[in-house]
């Protein structure tokens, strides 16, 4: 049995997000203008970069590193969940985080295939 290319975007996220990411990066990724977000962009870049083909790890390295910003989370959860408050919104703000990730590699998927 063989793995579809979403398949192994999936695993190499989930390593590169999940298994590779330290604390520092944790801490300090948000900020372009330290190293943190760069070395885990580039994590990304390689792991997707195997599952994906070259192009595929440079494209959603690079989307990955602004997506962790958090701007664009912190913009969905005050325009469109309305909830920046409440107790449980760290939690929504992680799903929804990964949700973007998943849906920019699913994005490239059915653009360039894998």
């Amino acid at each position: 049995m063989t793995l579809t290319p979403f398949e192994r975007a999936l695993v190499a996220h989930l390593v590169a997000d999940w298994l590779l990411q330290t604390n520092w990066m944790v801490v300090n990724k948000t900020n372009l203008r330290h190293p943190a977000g760069w070395v885990h962009a580039g994590i990304h870049g390689v792991c997707l970069g195997v599952a994906l083909g070259w192009l595929g790890g440079v494209v959603l390295g690079a989307v990955h590193l602004l997506l962790d910003t958090r701007r664009p989370v912190e913009w969905w959860m005050r325009v469109v969940k309305k909830d920046e408050e409440s107790a449980e919104a760290r939690v929504i703000a992680l799903v929804v985080d990964q949700v973007i990730h998943l849906t920019t590699i699913a994005a490239w998927v059915v653009m360039v295939g894998g």
